[in-house]
Order: structure tokens, then sequence, then C-alpha cells
């Protein structure tokens, strides 16, 4: 019998041979105990069975602690000479909190370690601290790495400790490819450290019992024993955390970073920018069905192949959860902080329209999948600091450089008024300041798959930034990034955006009156749960058809209470090559934003948000005062034969043809291989620069021409006509 159970022995052998293996005789007093009975040959034979199945040890005497060879018994090891090696093993107890590391030394002793008075004389490192982020520990880690030791990183404080990995020099992730996910999920913090100038986290109160100090303290050093006795298993690169409220387990898993500036390639990054962008074919898999469309992986694979980068602690996801108030039917799921939406302030911590990275589709896995994918966009759109980068003017760079208007296309009274633009303190509006052609900054190449050559673009604009403004008054936004099954996929998602917000921009601030769609002769099911979601809020529901000169179908969604004068007026877009996934598309995205009004009230309170420019806009605009809202009337609804779609069966075919389109209109296809080797899910920011972003940038061009030629419109909107209302989605 043993701790892990009962094995049963039967037959003249075991009969003879049980009541002698009691530990008190040696080899040779049990065989000739058991030779009247078996006969030596045949009794040795039985022991020998006994020795292969690990039911029996042979050991010369007993030592001082039975039960912990017994213990390295179960292991697999043998007790006795484990017990005696870890003896003369050594650990160094390393303490960067206050702790009392005599008791844990002590704790060492009890297990039968030794414990050495010197770091130069360890074997290995228990290492102590009260927050896995303490700046100290950067400087533990290079010095055991330069060492070439192991050692182990325990958190004993607080109601939840932590105990793990073990960190291993020879190879394995390092403290800094943990202390980068780990500040994933503290960006809360940073005004409360920029404001005190701490470089490292701020200590939190202690929170704890000795009791649960003593169960961490006592973990890490069975965790040190296990290590020095030569036991190696994977949960040993685990993060292991303890709540001692619910008395509950988690293990997190702790992945290396291919890039880690410490342990990895920091080069990797940079190098896969400056490589040239070349597509690849990549057969699609769904070709109709889903909202999606289109991909090389279905959702369900996707989740499968990337659902381990959602973790509270090690990954860059904490949850992926239902957004609140999401109407039954639909399916719409946040998955944590919009870096789009810059570093956070004590402000911004607070709930927004955009503050939080989400997803929708027509089924719960989608979902999961859409925000799981915008919020690794968001992650891999951010400055990480491995980018590559040239440092110039943009008249030292010549032609190559693209000037940052080309792309934000601000109008020249913007920057003259941008005093006035910026009073709202409205992300949606911002205007920079004019950019110092003859002044220095960072450039990241670009791909340009129109005339397949380098181009330069400021890093600012390609890249979120994790502290301040950027020293060249330019910032990034999320127009053209995209996340996807490959990084063909990702590409023409990111287009079909910029063909979605362009179409947008120069239907809304234009405000024509577009044709309105059928939206019963797509027969699709969804639409028909939308619409009655909709119809239990007391609401109505409408699409416009906002396609635009590329000719790709791009429909608007929109709703509007019936119940109440304030109309709460939402909108949902949606852009694709196929008329029934845009139609989609555009209805998910106003199931998307149907949280944030489905519980306004009639005195105006009740929103889920509270910028000032959506406010605006729910408690004062309606469609009879904004006919640009409504269908056209006496013009044909679109049903989907208005529009010509061939499939494709090859995202490389879509490729082709988006960087036709583009080509056929003088405008240059750019694209930026954001995807990070430690994530893998592949992911690509994508520029035409001329292109409109459906916020306020109003310079010459697209959002003025366009409409002319398209015919809505006899002439040029003035500058001083065009939709004093900027969109804020």
């Amino acid at each position: 019998m043993s701790r892990r159970g009962v094995t049963a022995l039967h037959g003249t052998h075991a009969e003879a041979l049980v009541p002698l293996l009691d530990g008190t005789r040696s080899l040779d007093a049990v065989l000739r105990e058991a030779a009247p009975v078996l006969g030596s040959a045949e009794a040795l034979l039985s022991v020998n069975d006994l020795l292969a199945a690990g039911l029996l040890r042979v050991r010369p005497d007993s030592g001082p602690d039975r039960a912990a060879e017994a213990y390295w018994d179960l292991a697999g090891l043998d007790g006795g000479t484990t017990a005696a090696r870890l003896r003369y093993a050594a650990v160094w107890i390393e303490a960067l909190t206050d702790v009392d590391t005599e008791a844990i030394a002590a704790a060492c002793r009890a297990s039968g370690l030794g414990v050495a008075d010197h770091p130069e004389q360890a074997d290995f490192t228990l290492v102590l601290c009260d927050d896995y982020l303490s700046p100290g520990l950067r400087d533990v880690d290079a010095a055991h790495r330069e060492r070439g030791r192991p050692w182990l990183i325990a958190k004993p404080c607080g109601a939840d400790p932590w105990v793990g990995p073990v960190f291993r020099p020879q190879g394995g992730p390092c403290w800094t490819c943990l202390a980068t996910r780990l500040a994933g999920h503290r960006r809360a913090e940073w005004p409360v450290r920029r404001a005190l100038g701490l470089d490292g986290p701020p200590r939190r109160p202690d929170a704890s019992l000795a009791a649960g100090r003593t169960i961490a303290q006592h973990i890490a050093v069975l965790e040190a024993a296990k290590w020095l006795a030569g036991i190696r298993y994977d949960a040993q690169e685990v993060l292991h955390t303890f709540d001692t409220l619910q008395l509950t387990s988690r293990s997190h898993q702790v992945s290396r970073l291919p890039q880690c500036a410490v342990c990895g390639d920091p080069e990797l990054v940079a190098r896969g920018v400056r490589a040239p962008f070349v597509p690849e074919s990549r057969p699609k898999v769904t070709l109709v069905t889903g909202g999606g469309g289109h991909r090389a992986l279905a959702p369900e694979q996707m989740l499968q192949r990337y659902g381990g980068l959602v973790d509270p602690v090690t990954g860059i996801i904490k949850e992926i959860a239902r957004a609140p108030r999401t109407p039954a039917g639909l399916h719409a799921y946040v998955s944590g902080h919009n870096l789009a939406m810059g570093p956070p302030t004590l402000a911004e911590l607070r709930a927004g329209l955009r503050a939080l990275s989400g997803g929708k589709g027509l089924t719960e896995t989608e979902a999961r999948v859409s925000a799981l994918c915008e919020a690794v966009e968001r992650y891999s759109g951010t400055r990480h600091g491995d980018e590559a980068v040239v440092r110039d003017s943009y008249r030292g760079l010549g032609g190559n450089a693209v000037h940052p208007n080309a792309c934000q296309l601000y109008h020249e009274r913007q920057f003259r008024e941008r005093e006035l633009w910026n009073g709202g303190g409205s992300p949606f509006r911002h205007v920079p300041e004019r950019f110092d052609e003859d002044r220095p900054t960072e450039w990241t190449p670009v791909w340009s798959l129109t005339s397949g050559s380098q181009r330069m673009l400021p890093t600012s604009m390609l890249y979120f930034t994790q502290g301040g403004p950027a020293a060249d008054g330019l910032h990034a936004d999320s127009n053209g990034n995209a996340a996807g099954s490959s990084r063909e996929d990702a590409l023409v998602q990111g287009f079909l955006e910029l063909v979605e917000r362009d179409a947008v921009a120069l239907w809304w601030y234009n405000r024509t009156v577009q044709p309105g769609v059928d939206v019963d002769a797509f027969g699709d099911p969804y639409a028909d749960q939308v619409r009655e979601a909709c119809a239990r809020l007391g609401r109505e529901m409408w699409v416009l058809d906002l396609t635009s000169d590329f000719g790709v179908p791009v429909l608007a969604a929109l709703s509007r209470r019936t119940d109440k004068p304030a109309e709460d007026v939402i909108f949902g877009f949606g852009a694709h090559f196929d008329p029934r996934l845009a139609l989609r598309r555009a209805l998910s995205e106003l199931g998307q934003l149907l949280p944030a009004v489905c519980e306004a009230r009639g005195d105006g309170t009740g929103y889920a948000v509270d910028d000032p420019d959506a406010l605006e806009w729910w408690r004062h605009a309606t469609v009879a005062g904004r006919p640009y809202l409504a269908p056209g009337a006496g013009v044909p609804a679109r049903t989907p034969a208005s529009w010509s779609y061939c499939p494709r069966a090859d995202l490389l075919d879509d490729v082709a043809a988006v960087t036709e389109l583009v080509r056929r209109r003088g405008m240059e296809l750019l694209v930026l291989d954001q995807t990070r080797p430690d994530l893998e899910l592949p992911v690509v920011k994508v520029i035409v620069p001329g292109m409109r972003h459906f916020w306020s940038r109003l310079a010459p061009g697209r959002l003025y021409d366009v409409p002319v030629a398209l015919g809505r419109v006899a002439g040029p909107t003035s500058y001083e006509e065009l939709n004093p209302t900027p969109l804020f989605v």
C-alpha cells in the first residue's frame, strides 16, 4: 500500500516474500529465508520482478528521513540516493522583499536541502519578491544568466501568492519574456507611475495571513527540491497562482519570445519589416459561411490555434467576455483595453465607446475570434522598441518618403484652426501640428505592392505608442490594421476596411442621399435576428448602399428609436467583395453598437459611454433633421444582383485584384507586416495614401472629387458646407 493506492499481489511467491519485505532484512537475508518455500533462484527472480515494477527498492541503510526517501521513490528516483545527494546540494535564498529568510532556510533544511552561505556556493537560487515586475529582478536574471545557474521566482505575499517558473539560462523563457506579458496587464498603473516618477510598479499594501505566506514559501522550497533532485516536467516553466481565499490554483503558461532582447534575436522583427512583402497562395476554406467569410482558417480552427493568447496573467489578453448589455440573440464580445486609443490617462480609464477592443459575429465562436483578432491586431500594432527605424528628415530621405499628410489628409484650415478643433478633447477630431519636413524623426519601411519597392513612413504613424505622444506630433490610428488567418487574409481585410471608411467619409461629410437596400431580398436569417433585436428595443432598422468608385460593396446599417423624441441613431458599416457578407458585417457592427444605447432613457441618461460627440449625436440627431441618413426616395432599392460578384477560391487572387484596383486609380498600395513572432497570428497594416479615414480629415482630394464623379453632387462641396459633425466611431 502507498499514498497513491494499492497494488494486489497473489500467488505462492507473493505469500512467501511479502512477510519478509518489511525493511529490516538485507537482500541476502530475504533470499535465505524464502529458500525453503521458493528456492534461492526462484526467490531472486521474483525479487527482480518487484524491483522492475517499482514496488521494491534496495538501499544500503535507512536514512534520517524515511518519508522523504519514499517521496523520491514515488517520483521514480532512488529515494535513498536522492535524499543523500540533496543534503549536499546548496540553495541560495535571495529576497527582494521583506521576508524572514531564516524561516525559509529552515524550511529548506527540513526538506533535506542544504542552504548556501554565499551565492557563489549555490547550485540553485530561490528569489522572493513582492511583485514579479520589481526592477531588481532584471539584475537578478542577468546575474544568473552570466553564471549559467537556474533560479526560481516566487511571490509569497498577498492573498494570491505566485510560484514559478524556473528560469533556465540554457533555454526556455527568461524573466524579460515574462515581464513583457505581465506589463501588458498593468496599463492602469501607468498614470500613477508617471505622476510619481516610479521606475517600477507602485507598492501594494500587504494583505495576507501567515498561513498563506507559509504555504507559498514551502511550495517554492518544494519546487527547488524537485529541481535539485533532477526532476524535470513541463509545469516547471509555468507560473502558478494560488487564491488563498477560495483555495484554488491556476497555471499560466510562460512563453519564450523569439524576439526577446535578452534571450532571443532582437533584430527578428526589424528584419521581417525590411523584407519585401511577397503574397503566397492561400486557398479559402470558408467561401460563404459565417460573417467573416473568405478566410484561410475557419473560426473554430483560429480559436483552437490561438486561444492560448488569452490568459489573465501571461497572455496578451486577460479574457474574452460577452459585452455587457448585448441584446439576446446577438453576439458581441470584448477583449481588453483598446491600444489604438493610446496610453491611458486617468480620464481614459473610464469606459468609452472605443475604450475596449471587441468583436462581433453571427455565432459566439465568430464573435470570440473577432474579439481575439482585434486585441492581437492592437497589440501587434503597438510599439515595442524592436521595430525597424531610420532616423532622418522628410527632405533627407528624398522621393522614398511618403509625406504624412498624404495619409492623414488634414486641410490647411484645420492646421490653422487646430486649437478650435482640439478644444473638445475628442480624439476623433484631433488635429496635430504641421509636420516639420526638415526635422529628423523616425521612419519605418513599408512595402509597395503596386510598384514592388520600399517606401518610408513616420514610425509614429504606423505604431501605437505606449508612452507619451511622439516627438514629431504624429499619431497612429487603426485604419487599415487587420489580423487574419494568414498575411494575405489580413491584407485583404485591411484593404476592405480602408474601402469601407473611405466610402463612409464620402457619404458622411458630403451628406449625400444614398440608395436603400432591400434587406429581405438577401434572404439572410441573421438580418431578421438583428431586426427583431431592434424591434424589442423600440427601434427600426434600415440599410444604405455607400459603394464608392472602387466598386466594392459598402453598406451602412442604421437604427433609430421610435418611442421617444431622442432617436439615438446608430450605425454599423461593412465592406466585402460579396454583397451578402458586406450586409452581414454592417448588421453585426450595428449589433455591436446597440449596447451603448439600449438602456438610454427619455431624460438623456442611461447611455453606456460618455464620449461628448456620441452623446450630442444621440440626444439631438434625428432622421428628419438629417435626410442623408434615410434611403433616397424614388431610387430602386439595391438587391444582391445590383453588384457584379465573382467568387475567388484563393486569397492570393484577392490580393492581386486589390492591387489592380488601387493601381487603376493611380494610387499606391502600401503594406507593413506587424506580425509578432511570439504570437504568430498574422497582422498587417494597409495604407493607400489619398484614401479617406471616416474621422474629420478634410484635405482636398477624393472627399471632394469622387462624389462629383459618381454623380452624387453637381459640384465639389465647399469646405464650409461639409458635415460639421465628426463621425465618432
